[in-house]
């Protein structure tokens, strides 16, 4: 009986590895995008979340989910959420490598692409921490719209240090900051808001209010401060709402209850309500639409970001069980049907790199006007595009594992982790509809078509495919008279993008066959139904994981 219980053909779990030094496509992305970047820093960190230690943290974090505790023993209203203490290794190692601040720290050339980099690989290990580590990120530039709060807050905003303690700010080693915009009535509607700001006089942080209302989505709700949107006598504004006052009392921040998700279990998302809450008045009153913008622009890239580190950890985990599981006398790898599915999700994930590092380009050269208008394209493009396609990504990749993939438990359970985080980023910071609209503005000012031709021009000749697309696409947005083709607008323009970029960054192999499969139409309508004539074994080679 002893016998019956041997284990075989059962894959060892991919652990204790690079995620960065074993990424092919990211580090080709860089070298295109950021050649002067050294690589040594991202090394480390890929090194740090790949080990066994990590990968447990991210586990517990997410089995043992944050809990709310509204009051204290004694009864008084404390509204504190607790996490379990591998949330906060996450968090640590996130704040530590700068995840959240190193655009704004000046300690790179390239700061949004090396961040971009970082925050790729981070997410392969554990998503659901990212959520304020990507808030304070975007943030923190908003602060500049209140000069005495940025000069008070930004240097603990970039410190490196992660300090978990409710206390004032001033008192801390670092800090982290949330965003709330959603209320029950009008998700990406905001302007439906109906959270009231009445003036409460006016101090060293300038025009103070006070807050009366809630918020129907407001995650992270243990960060140190928030930026919010609420109806001032002018119109809707953005206010500055800190955890803490400044005279060291908590702020009348009432945390209802967390959200059950989906997926994001790591990450407390929580309703709450304002009862009367201090915040203090950020940019111009009336303006709140333009500053919550440009802080969405940058949640948008990561969410194209997250996706594309989600793509890549679910094909290095099949990659790993396939080229170890033994079925019909040979590895899966070396089953025709699951290399040509392999083949095309290694297509699928490099594209998304490239996109989401090129996307990142364009915010370390803001004053550049080619750049400009390709932050205004590229933003709703990759995240629209990028993020749709993740689910059904996840979806094949956990196929690729079978019974394995669909399970909780063990190094493979990561699989179902990513599984029910894939939906998040395609619906956060607005969904696809939102982000077609977004695009098609951007296509009708006078540079854009111009910017979009020349980012596709040192591909032009390459495939006929390609050609073709880009000719097209200029005539079709002139001749769009309504809204009702902008998804596959964005979908095409997506696709030309990635193809460009991916005849300048990978070998021709990984060119062609996303050209003949994504825009020539030598494909079918699923993952795996690349034509016979691809370099299978290109496209997998370039794609293993170790």
């Amino acid at each position: 009986m002893l016998m019956t219980h041997e284990v075989f053909n059962q894959p060892a779990p991919l652990v204790d590895y690079n995620l960065f030094d074993t990424n092919r496509p990211l580090r080709d992305a860089l070298k295109f995008n950021a050649p002067s970047l050294a690589p040594a820093e991202l090394s480390a960190l890929g090194a740090r979340l790949g080990s066994a230690e990590m990968q447990t943290h991210a586990r517990l974090a997410n089995t043992h989910t944050p809990a709310l505790h509204s009051h204290d023993r004694f009864g008084h209203r404390v509204d504190q959420v607790e996490f379990h203490p591998g949330y906060h290794e996450l968090m640590k190692l996130s704040v530590s490598a700068g995840l959240h601040g190193t655009p704004w720290a000046g300690h790179s050339d390239s700061p949004h692409v090396l961040r971009a980099a970082g925050f790729m690989l981070f997410t392969e290990l554990e998503p659901s921490t990212l959520c304020p580590i990507s808030m304070t990120y975007a943030a923190t530039p908003a602060l500049r719209g209140n000069a005495a709060i940025h000069a008070d807050w930004a240097p603990k905003l970039g410190s490196r240090a992660y300090d978990p303690a409710l206390k004032l700010f001033s008192e801390k080693t670092g800090v982290t900051m949330g965003m709330g915009m959603t209320e029950k009535q009008g998700g990406s509607d905001v302007r439906a808001n109906t959270t009231q700001a009445l003036a409460d006089g006016n101090d060293h942080w300038g025009q103070r209010f006070r807050l009366t209302g809630h918020k129907w989505f407001f995650s992270a709700p243990m960060c140190d401060a928030f930026l919010v949107l609420a109806q001032a006598p002018a119109g809707l504004s953005c206010f500055f709402l800190p955890r803490v006052l400044p005279d060291g009392t908590l702020n009348a921040i009432r945390i209802q209850r967390l959200k059950d998700k989906l997926g994001n279990k790591a990450n407390a998302s929580s309703e709450v309500e304002f009862e009367s809450a201090t915040a203090w008045l950020v940019g111009d009153e009336g303006r709140g639409i333009p500053q919550i913008l440009e802080m969405g622009t940058m949640t948008r890239l990561d969410c194209a970001l997250g996706t594309s580190g989600l793509m890549r950890q679910a094909l290095s985990i099949a990659l790993n069980h396939c080229a170890q599981r033994q079925a019909f006398g040979k590895p899966l790898i070396n089953q025709p049907l699951m290399r040509n599915v392999l083949a095309d999700l290694a297509l699928e994930s490099e594209a998304a790199t490239a996109l989401s590092i090129r996307l990142a380009r364009a915010f370390d050269h803001a004053t550049d006007s080619h750049e400009q208008a390709m932050a205004r394209l590229l933003t709703p493009v990759a995240k629209f595009w990028i993020c749709k396609r993740g689910s059904h990504f996840a979806q094949e990749t956990m196929e690729c594992l079978g019974g394995n993939g669909y399970v909780e438990e063990g190094g493979e359970g990561i699989m179902a982790r990513i599984y029910r985080e894939m939906p998040l980023n395609s619906i956060w910071e607005g969904a696809g509809n939102i982000m077609a609209l977004d695009l098609l503005r951007a296509l009708r000012k006078a540079d854009a078509a111009a910017a979009l031709a020349h980012e596709l021009a040192p591909a032009k000749g390459a495939h006929t495919a390609l050609d073709r697309l880009a000719a097209a696409l200029p005539t079709r947005v002139e001749e769009m008279a309504t809204e009702i083709e902008a998804r596959r607008l964005a979908q095409d323009v997506a696709l030309a993008v990635q193809a460009a970029l991916l005849y300048q960054t990978a070998p021709a192999a990984v060119f062609s066959a996303f050209c003949d499969s994504r825009l020539a139409g030598n494909w079918g309508q699923a993952f795996g139904t690349l034509g016979a004539g691809t370099d299978f074994d290109a496209l997998v080679h370039r794609a293993m994981p170790q």
